[in-house]
């Protein structure tokens, strides 16, 4: 007798709603997140990414909405009744126990035969990074050793679903970077859905699938890395997740914008006149290569370069543009290689096709 395919619909969350007195932190949320993919709530703090979060956990109640997991209403039910891992900031782990005895925390709970548990927290020990560390207690451990050990308890059960709240933000930048890479390889590897909440936009860009913004307990966009970052829905969007030049101007017409005294192609249309903002990425605004006949193409006088190591930051102003700032990047070689400084002038083009105009 053939099996039916299980649902690719992993996890269904519709109208979901949470008051805490006369606030109203989430304002109605729908999201569906696949089978085996790793989705991250992305905002900055207040935004309701947390809260959500919890709910989807059992350890909020919603207000008003449904949750659905594998086809299963879950609503209404307990924490310890809903499948899922999770992995929280401060690590959460007892200090009286062992690494071991941490790790197999929940399966001892369930009252697993004695030896599977043993193989089960070698497998996960080893499968985190730190074997032979299950004698070891946790003060013993460093934060990222700290935080794989968490990961390896919250998969100690084989959970269906993986809640990690900002789990990444309490270690240094260089550690934090190593275990990013360390859970997104880890989690293609075990094929568990994942929802990861930050506030860290590169961390979001780096490992989700698709990222969902939030803003004010709504969510603002829904898309993969790609498209938040080449397509932002919102003005929120575009100024939260990277760095963005906007730029006052008009529509002049089909595919054309004025800003200030001159005009410039772009790829988006607006009614002639119309008051636009001009939304440009930092690399959309070129310095080379530039040939003879290109469209936007105007002298920049440099303003500021900020060093940031391989690249720099460089604020210039134009004519062009009205005396508006924008900021570009730069390569170190580039800049040694044409011998510009603060006051120099270069030619610059925009990129019609990345021209992103907003209302």
């Amino acid at each position: 007798m053939a099996t039916e395919p299980l649902p690719q619909h992993y996890l269904q969350l519709t109208g979901i709603r949470k008051q805490f007195g006369n606030f109203e932190a989430l304002k109605g949320v729908d999201l569906t997140v696949q089978r085996g993919e790793f989705v991250c709530f992305l905002g900055p703090s207040g935004c309701g990414k947390t809260t959500l979060l919890r709910i989807i956990a059992g350890l909020e109640a919603q207000t008003a909405g449904t949750l659905q997991q594998a086809g299963r209403d879950i609503s209404r039910l307990a924490p310890a009744q809903r499948d899922y891992g999770i992995v929280f900031q401060s690590y959460a782990l007892f200090p009286n126990l062992s690494v071991a005895d941490n790790v197999a925390y929940g399966l001892v709970n369930r009252r697993e035969p004695r030896e599977k548990i043993r193989q089960r927290v070698a497998e996960l020990v080893a499968l985190v990074g730190l074997p032979g560390s299950e004698a070891k207690f946790p003060a013993q451990l460093s934060g990222g050793q700290q935080q794989r050990i968490a990961l390896a308890r919250a998969l100690a059960t084989s959970p269906g679903l993986l809640l990690l709240d900002e789990p990444l933000s309490a270690l240094d930048a260089i550690v934090r970077v190593h275990l990013r890479q360390e859970i997104r390889a880890l989690q293609r590897q075990l094929g568990v859905t994942t929802i990861m909440v930050t506030h860290d936009q590169e961390e979001a860009l780096s490992v989700a699938d698709r990222i969902v913004v939030m803003n004010h307990g709504v969510i603002d966009q829904v898309g993969t890395p790609m498209e938040v970052y080449r397509e932002p829905a919102t003005p929120f969007v575009a100024d939260f997740v990277g760095r963005i030049n906007v730029l006052q101007g008009h529509a002049a017409g089909e595919g054309r914008l004025r800003i200030g005294a001159s005009e410039f192609h772009c790829a988006h249309a607006r009614a002639p006149g119309s008051p636009v903002k001009l939304y440009l990425r930092p690399e959309d605004v070129l310095a080379r290569p530039i040939a003879a006949g290109d469209s936007n193409v105007f002298d920049a006088r440099i303003e500021k370069i900020e060093f940031l190591g391989s690249y720099c930051l460089v604020r210039v102003s134009s004519p062009a543009l009205g005396e508006q700032g924008l900021t570009v990047y730069l390569s170190l070689n580039f800049l040694a290689e044409q011998q510009l400084t603060e006051g120099s002038v270069l030619p610059l083009r925009l990129l019609p096709e990345r021209m992103r105009l907003m209302d």
